[in-house]
């Protein structure tokens, strides 16, 4: 039998951002029934009636209010009425978007929520409200009392899982250690069978150029990453490399991989948002919740006018609830 979930809630992202515009489309497009919105209200209505659409902003004040009626977005008010501006960074809206963030987290965490999908944040904003967090990821882990995460994004080709995420270069070299590379691992075969793929294959990318070339360009692959992998082997996941870092993702593209994990950053992101930041959505691993997002900022250049995709959205929102059913299937199978 299966038990009636608490909704998915979505956080309104940074309000001078492309956000709220997002959010009121996905509304209007059917993409967010069933959902409620954690922020400011009379931000999101603003964007609503700025856009021309048939939608009621609902202001409540218990997720238990909701009654996610047709053609309404509930909003679980975070902070007050103030404006905020638009376009453009504001320790104002850096503080109201992490509330609505740590206010998501301990819905999820509770119960309350089903998961989360956050709109974006802008690092900046969050650092001129005396925020200390790099991204999402880190509020994310900290305020839920995770150890280990990892980012995952994916689109409709491809899929990675990054070993380091929001650090410098040097930083990446030294934190991809054994422990790094192996969680990497484990979290992206978890993830992929959380997605509906029973046997996952999972290609682990190499640091150094051509993986190291048998130890002429490094010797990571040979002491860290490899031995990584055979330690993964031995748990029954199908994991393979270290590849190069300029063709894996070709490999996994034609099909050979279903995900591959990534080093640092970059080498995991550019290939991703090469084909199309609408079509991807980010899924952070290794939480008690779920969690997705939309592979995109702010862009403030844009917010305001109207012009702002919400494909991105729409899809973290259907892979949130593809995670969710499946998570739910397996606890009551167990």
């Amino acid at each position: 039998m299966t038990t009636m979930l608490p909704p998915l809630v979505v956080t309104m992202g940074d309000p001078s951002g492309i956000g709220p515009e997002i959010i009121v489309k996905s509304f209007a497009h059917g993409h967010a029934d069933g959902c409620i919105v954690v922020g400011c209200p009379p931000v999101i209505e603003k964007a609503a009636i700025a856009l021309g659409l048939d939608l009621i902003v609902r202001d409540i004040k218990e997720v238990e209010d909701a009654t996610c009626a047709a053609r309404t977005i509930e909003v679980l008010r975070t902070s007050g009425d103030q404006a905020f501006p638009v376009g453009e960074v504001s320790s104002a809206s850096g503080q109201a978007a992490f509330e609505a963030i740590v206010m998501a987290i301990n819905l999820a965490g509770s119960g309350r929520a089903s998961g989360i999908v956050t709109a974006p944040i802008n690092k900046e904003a969050l650092a001129a409200a005396g925020l200390s967090f790099p991204g999402h990821t880190e509020i994310l882990a900290q305020f839920s009392g995770t150890d280990r995460v990892a980012m995952m994004l994916a689109n409709d080709e491809i899929r990675t899982v990054l070993v380091t995420i929001h650090v410098s270069m040097r930083e990446a070299i030294e934190n991809a250690d054994f422990r790094a590379q192996l969680d990497a691992i484990r979290l992206a075969h978890g993830a992929c069978r959380d997605l509906g793929i029973p046997l996952p294959r999972v290609a682990v990318a190499g640091l150094n150029p051509h993986a190291g070339e048998g130890g002429l360009f490094g010797r990571e692959e040979i002491e860290i990453i490899s031995p990584a992998i055979e330690a993964a082997r031995t748990e029954g996941i199908d994991a393979s490399g270290p590849w190069p870092g300029d063709t894996v993702f070709m490999s996994a593209r034609k099909g050979h991989f279903d995900v591959v994990v990534a080093q640092y950053h970059d080498q995991g992101l550019i290939p991703m948002k090469y084909l199309g930041i609408e079509k991807g959505v980010n899924i952070t691993l290794g939480l008690p919740f779920v969690r997705t997002s939309p592979d995109h900022g702010t862009a403030f250049e844009i917010a305001g006018q109207g012009l702002a995709d919400a494909n991105s959205l729409a899809i973290a929102i259907s892979y949130a609830r593809r995670l969710i059913a499946t998570r739910q299937q397996t606890e009551e199978v167990a």
